[in-house]
């Protein structure tokens, strides 16, 4: 029965065997708890100054370029400076636009504008810091434990992002915005003092100053690499699509059910909590890039099926198993871009990643207010689940090296394998220094 268990539980392997894991982990699950506060609030307080749909997937459109431009830029600066300082002033920074929302709210008649003004500083902050965050993983974990860190990060992520939600679409219902911008404040100020006591992560000694050549340089290599285009192309392609998040209060309000938008924001991430809590499988899959097509397309078909029902539960439902699929292709994604990826261009490569799974939503969440003001709000939901799908399955067709990348002969995994055996000077049982090198 122990063994049963096991084999399904989360592997704690990173969590025990690295200092700058745990802590990493516990500064990620506090701001993850704040943000997602004001990840509610901050939409549902644009629609109560507007009433308009289209007003709030406007906030999407203003994140955008912030966040492509500093996403870019802070992948070429997380190679060339000490990644923990980067950290250290981006959250200093991100904490600074969560009282600036908090002042707004307090006023007798919050202004518009601010709102849009802190979501596109939000943008450029968290696209300078998610390259250098992203990319110290492949440092402080050992290479086998990847995949066990790429679960535990994922399952630290989707508590706060279920309990940030839930109490949030609680909070602001009951005691307004204000409330819920200060909670966010004060977890990034706790954030800020964990990540004082990260081990400094400076860059290579040859490492160059950030430069356009330099992002041009990572941009190379990951088109040159059919498996990296992959992940990529289908994680935008399933947010551009089908990331509806910013109408759920319209959706909430359609099924006469205000009292369900924080389960809606959490119901997501419940289903993805459930595959994190029942991922000790992952260690033992090879075939990450099949994971990734599946969960993208099982995460459009459940969309589209959320748009097509009416009754509140089973929406519910529907949001929870697409979170469940969306879980598994992210899962597919990190495990093959820290497995792949040489750590002298993976903060390049981390901005990349930026702008795959961020710059999906931002597109994603104009595509769905515009139609929901086009075509009503349902029809936004079902009609991007399936283009969802469609999009999967056509990228899948014309990269097929996705779908038959293996963990155990990929050269590029090979190779990172053997630089970290050799860096480590770790045993190498499974002669991976020699394959890499055939």
């Amino acid at each position: 029965m122990t063994s049963g268990l096991s084999a399904i539980l989360p592997d704690l392997s990173p969590w025990r065997s690295s200092r700058d894991f745990r802590l990493l982990w516990v500064q990620g699950l506090v701001t993850t708890f704040g943000s997602f506060m004001a990840l509610v609030a901050l939409p549902l307080q644009i629609k109560e100054l507007t009433g308009s749909p289209l007003a709030v997937g406007a906030m999407g459109a203003v994140e955008l370029v912030p966040l492509v431009v500093f996403g870019l830029y802070g992948g070429a600066l997380a190679d060339a400076v000490d990644r923990r300082r980067v950290i250290l002033l981006t959250e200093a920074g991100l904490g600074v636009l969560a009282i600036v929302l908090l002042v707004n709210a307090t006023m007798p008649e919050p202004m518009l504008w601010p709102l849009y003004v802190v979501a596109a500083g939000v943008a450029a902050l968290a696209g300078l810091q998610r390259p250098a965050l992203d990319s110290l993983m492949a440092r402080i974990v050992p290479h086998d434990q990847l995949p066990a860190a790429a679960a535990l990060n994922a399952l630290r992520w989707q508590i706060g992002a279920i309990a940030g939600p839930a109490l949030a679409g609680l909070v602001v219902a009951y005691a307004g915005n204000a409330p819920a911008y200060a909670t966010t404040a004060a977890g990034f100020a706790v954030s800020l003092l964990l990540c004082l006591r990260l081990s400094p992560m400076p860059a290579a000694e040859n490492a160059g100053k950030p430069s356009l050549r330099g992002i041009a340089e990572g941009a190379r290599y990951a088109w040159s690499r059919p498996v990296l285009l992959g992940t990529y192309a289908v994680d935008m392609a399933a947010m551009f699509f089908a990331f509806p998040n910013t109408i759920f209060p319209f959706l909430a309000d359609e099924l006469d059910a205000d009292w369900s938008l924080g389960l809606m924001y959490a119901a997501g991430s419940i289903g993805s909590v459930a595959v994190s809590l029942t991922s000790g499988w992952v260690s033992r899959v090879r075939r990450h890039g099949l994971l990734v097509v599946c969960g993208a397309a099982g995460w459009g078909l459940a969309i589209a099926a959320a748009g097509w029902l009416s009754d509140i539960w089973l929406v519910l439902v529907c949001l929870a198993l697409a979170g469940a699929g969306d879980m598994l292709s992210g899962l597919g994604r990190s495990t093959i871009w820290n497995q792949t990826i040489p750590d002298e261009l993976r903060g390049r490569l981390a901005g990349i990643e930026v702008l795959s799974y961020s710059v999906g939503p931002q597109l994603g969440q104009v595509r769905a207010g515009a139609m929901a003001g086009w075509t009503g709000t349902r029809p936004a939901f079902w009609t991007g689940g399936l283009a969802c799908v469609a999009s999967v399955g056509l990228l899948a067709a014309v990269l097929p090296k996705l779908l038959t990348y293996d963990a155990l002969t990929d050269k590029d995994a090979l190779r990172r394998r053997a630089a970290h055996t050799a860096a480590t000077g770790g045993p190498d049982p499974a002669g991976t220094v020699e394959k890499a090198d055939t």
